[in-house]
């Protein structure tokens, strides 16, 4: 498996981290207990840096950046199983280590836990519906071979979803795993993770069905 591509995916996937948890951080302190506009600073952030990282990424990986894509891709022969499990590895890899920069970057300590419980079926259910629409969306646009607009779509649905969703639109393994390490406004409980971490998976299968239903072409009619 060629190197590049899993430093491709490892450094994509901290910098998608560094841009989640470092502008929670930084908004928290411009803008402290305003939890609304920290909200829409983080989604903004989140999104804005998105679509740069698809961009210079996808040439070389295809820009995953997230477990669930990843699963979902081989699971429609985009890659094969050696090399998604390494894509997940350094996915998750880089996650925990875009968090630690971002401790770094603040002076904070490095690794911190959060008390922040997310939990019930109405977040359960948020982080069903956010990452079923990312992968929705992903998959239309492979399968009518319209990826070039993925920079622009899926930053969109991850702008929109981070305020919509009652879960703020986790919506990726790695992403999760990295968030149950900051203590800040961004963070998880371990204690969290393991369902939103299932709905994720829940959530990317529904989108893959619901992608090929959409897709499925009418038989031709018999009569002439």
């Amino acid at each position: 498996m060629a190197l590049n591509r899993l430093l491709a995916e490892a450094i994509g996937t901290g910098l998608l981290i560094v841009a989640v948890v470092g502008s929670g951080i930084m908004a928290q302190k411009l803008a402290p207990g305003q939890t609304a506009l920290i909200l829409i600073i983080i989604s903004v952030v989140t999104a804005a840096t998105l679509g740069p990282l698809i961009v210079i990424f996808g040439p070389i990986s295809g820009s995953h950046f997230n477990p669930v894509v990843t699963l979902v891709d081989a699971a429609c022969g985009g890659v094969d199983r050696r090399q998604a499990a390494g894509y997940v590895l350094a996915q998750f890899a880089g996650g925990i280590a875009g968090t630690l920069i971002c401790h770094w970057m603040f002076d904070l300590s490095t690794v911190q836990f959060t008390g922040a419980i997310r939990s019930g079926g109405g977040q359960w259910l948020g982080e069903i519906v956010a990452t079923s629409g990312l992968i929705l969306i992903i998959r239309l646009l492979v399968d009518s071979e319209r990826a070039e607009l993925a920079p622009i779509m899926v930053p969109g649905w991850i702008l929109g979803a981070i305020v919509f969703t009652s879960s703020t639109c986790f919506a990726n393994p790695a992403v999760t795993v990295a968030r149950a390490f900051t203590g800040s406004i961004t963070g998880i409980a371990w204690s969290s993770v393991p369902m939103f971490v299932l709905c994720q998976l829940v959530g990317g299968g529904l989108g893959l069905g619901l992608s090929r239903v959409l897709r499925e072409r009418p038989a031709p009619d018999p009569r002439p």
